[in-house]
């Protein structure tokens, strides 16, 4: 399967304050069975389960790169008590203080937590409300139990008592280091350098690392890009140079991955496009993972050599590959591709062609936009770059 580069989701949240160590330990758990088979939906590359709280069910992302959220209006509805407020960053370095609070009990199918601490966050803004989220089942709640992940046949799994998962032909073994909310930080040998990545089950992508950590001497082949290629929970970044490129080796836990394909940003994270050839086990108990590889899909790229989001239900180019001079320009008003009108959306149809790209199934398009007050009608190909 080719990996098709339109814009990539990182809902990744770091907690800037010093509160937070001793407030995510809190909580306990409760099992019914010695292993608890949970609804995954694996949808647009990220993990959702149903989540009950106070008999209503809802819809969580499954997100380890993350504490445990609840949204606004669940906050409001339960008429919960702030515990107190901290500063929170995002993939794309944007910042806002948001309320955390203690929630009671929160259920997932037969597993009840009690007493978990959770952050409290608007989830309607951005484009992160198109995914129609309620909240995010975190690190710090996975780090109660062990869960065993395997995104292509839609399995999630937990249980207390690891021996459960029968990880001894599990061939890859990746130790990491818990932040204070529990998100697991890995180590990659990447071009001579060790990086830190987080293991982030909220991003879409593969593998993202600073510009800082890109040696051009190193890598094997490369394309240059200009603007925002990702979108966090707050919104996108600042547009910037940046690279996606491929690499001989990438040495993770005690494998060595050849041929991988890495791109440079505002976050060290590895994510959903890398684990959904695994299933994976999360061991926070002896800060391990263990991953079993289930198919080969070597890492490919395909694109039309721009990226766009939605801003205010008008879609304008994101980012531009720079190789070969490209026809578009950060910025552009987009108002159709392939005559469907994009121009005149409301919020639900934006959502609906932001999660659906209308170019997502062609292999040239015709796209009309808008620049200056000037409007061109231009055809772009699909290509297959980093080969």
């Amino acid at each position: 399967m080719k990996k098709i580069l339109s814009l990539l989701f990182l809902f990744f949240l770091i907690i800037a304050g010093a509160q937070g160590k001793k407030f995510f330990e809190a909580g306990e758990v409760e099992l019914t069975n010695p292993v608890e088979k949970i609804n995954l939906n694996y949808a647009n590359d990220l993990p959702f389960v149903k989540v009950s709280i106070n008999g209503k069910l809802y819809n969580f992302l499954f997100d380890s790169g993350a504490p445990t959220v609840i949204s606004s209006a669940i906050y409001t509805e339960l008429n919960l008590e702030k515990e107190h407020k901290s500063t929170v960053k995002d993939s794309q370095k944007n910042k806002h203080e948001q309320i955390f609070t203690k929630l009671p009990e929160m259920t997932v199918d037969n597993i009840i937590f009690k007493n978990m601490g959770v952050m409290v966050m608007d989830l309607n803004g951005s484009e992160l409300g198109c995914f129609k989220i309620d909240g995010i089942l975190g690190a710090n709640q996975m780090a109660k139990l062990f869960w065993r992940v395997n995104y292509s046949e839609n399995s999630l799994e937990a249980t207390k008592d690891l021996s459960n998962f029968k990880i001894d032909h599990y061939e890859t073994v990746i130790p990491f280091s818990p932040e204070p909310q529990k998100t697991p930080i890995v180590v990659a040998h990447i071009s001579d350098k060790k990086v830190n990545l987080t293991f982030d089950t909220g991003f879409t992508g593969r593998l993202k690392i600073m510009e800082s950590d890109y040696d051009p001497k190193k890598v094997k082949q490369v394309v240059e890009t200009y603007g925002s290629n990702s979108v966090g929970a707050f919104g996108a970044g600042k547009p910037v140079s940046g690279f996606i490129f491929k690499m001989n080796e990438l040495g993770l836990g005690n494998k060595t991955f050849g041929n991988e394909m890495i791109m440079t940003g505002n976050s060290r994270l590895i994510g959903n496009d890398f684990f959904k050839d695994f299933t994976f086990v999360m061991d926070w108990q002896n800060k391990k993972i263990y991953m079993n590889k289930i198919r080969n899909n070597p890492p490919t790229l395909e694109s039309f050599g721009f990226g766009y989001r939605f801003i205010d239900a008008k879609p304008v180019v994101a980012f531009v590959f720079k190789e070969g001079g490209s026809l578009l320009e950060v910025g552009d008003s987009i108002l159709s591709i392939n005559d469907v009108d994009l121009d005149h959306l409301d919020g639900a149809s934006a959502c609906h062609y932001m999660i659906n790209r209308v170019e997502r199934d062609y292999k040239t398009i015709g796209i009309k936009i808008k620049r200056a007050g000037k409007i061109m009608d231009l055809r772009l190909d699909k290509k297959e770059y980093l080969n």
